[in-house]
């Protein structure tokens, strides 16, 4: 079954010749999810992988001029490959703000033009600016023009009820002659009105032959596909057709899939870090990051939650690490309390 069909979608594949991509490292990512992705999060994940193109919450310009730029874009040095999404519509600010992902080490700026929510709508950029791609070309030419870094753009195929694909085409040609040569699609229109943020990631209906084409159309391009992606199958079969494939809520809620990704998609060997390394090294990294930052480890266990779904004893390990009862013991302690189903928890 392709990917179109599994969306629903009776378009007819296209198909173009198998060619040496421009950045292998953009094959596989995981996306930019608010109040998920953060720096902690990301450590978790690159245990498991060492290729996938890893990236940041959205961090607003605002937030980065007037705020705490430490605490918005401090990471650490084995998250690399990591992207950082910006938050914003006004060009000199933009450019700012990318000269500072990139002075932090970032190897990537992107700008998210694809986030429906009312809050970013009140700051005038997020989906909303695809109602706007001159505006989008001007920040992004502004960003180019500051950078060595690739500048990228994440953005959704349409607005609302803006369903013909040439709102879409015409957006990427715009935006492209700014000088933005990677475009992130998440296969979804953006409602602005009537659906929360939750709603726009699952009902409107997923379009993969749309991205299929602008590929067709744009091929000097570079187009990564986002979307309901949760299979090694539906992966490769976009990969075919694409340079990429953006993996959200099914690499948060089901971290282990990133272990297979490296031998799947990269060409490495398979993974030799068990559930448990990764685990125990989770616990080392609590400890560092209490020592240095004063850092809660239960603000980091939260993004492993997952790690053991589908095992026996899973749904007790989570209980364990999300016990308020045990924050006043080390991390290492808790997780031989998670391994022991019969000890009490407190």
């Amino acid at each position: 079954m392709t990917v179109n069909e599994m969306s629903g979608n009776p378009a007819p594949v296209l198909d173009f010749p198998r060619k040496a991509r421009a950045t292998e490292v953009m094959r596989l990512s995981v996306a930019p999810m608010m109040d998920w992705t953060d720096r902690h999060c990301r450590v978790f994940h690159r245990l498991m992988t060492r290729h996938a193109l890893l990236y940041t919450e959205m961090v607003t310009t605002g937030a980065l001029i007037h705020g705490d730029v430490p605490r918005h874009l401090r990471f650490h040095e084995e998250e690399h490959p990591v992207a950082l999404q910006l938050g914003g519509s006004e060009p000199h600010d933009l450019a700012h703000c990318a000269k500072l992902g990139e002075e932090w080490g970032y190897d990537e700026i992107n700008l998210n033009c694809g986030c429906p929510s009312e809050r970013v709508q009140r700051g005038a950029f997020g989906a909303c600016l695809m109602n706007e791609p001159q505006l989008v070309a001007d920040c992004v030419k502004a960003m180019v023009d500051v950078v060595d870094v690739p500048v990228t753009v994440k953005h959704r195929i349409g607005i609302d009820k803006i369903e013909s694909y040439e709102f879409v085409r015409d957006f990427v040609g715009a935006v492209s002659e700014a000088g933005c040569g990677t475009f992130i699609v998440h296969a979804r229109n953006a409602w602005l009105q009537g659906l929360s943020p939750k709603q726009n990631r699952e009902i409107p209906p997923l379009r993969y032959a749309l991205v299929h084409r602008l590929k067709h159309d744009f091929p000097a391009l570079q187009f990564s596909i986002n979307g309901g992606i949760a299979t090694n199958a539906q992966v490769h079969e976009h990969l075919r057709l694409l340079d990429g494939a953006m993996i959200g809520r099914e690499a948060y809620h089901n971290p282990w899939w990133l272990a297979e990704w490296d031998a799947e998609f990269y060409g490495d060997a398979p993974q030799t870090l068990t559930r448990e390394d990764i685990e125990a090294r989770m616990c080392d990294y609590m400890v560092r990051e209490a020592a240095e930052h004063g850092t809660n480890w239960w603000s980091i266990a939260r993004h492993m939650l997952g790690l053991r779904n589908g095992l026996p004893g899973a749904r007790r390990w989570r209980q364990v690490w999300s016990d308020h009862r045990l924050k006043t013991r080390p991390p290492h302690e808790v997780m031989a309390l998670a391994h022991e189903p019969a000890a009490q928890a407190a």
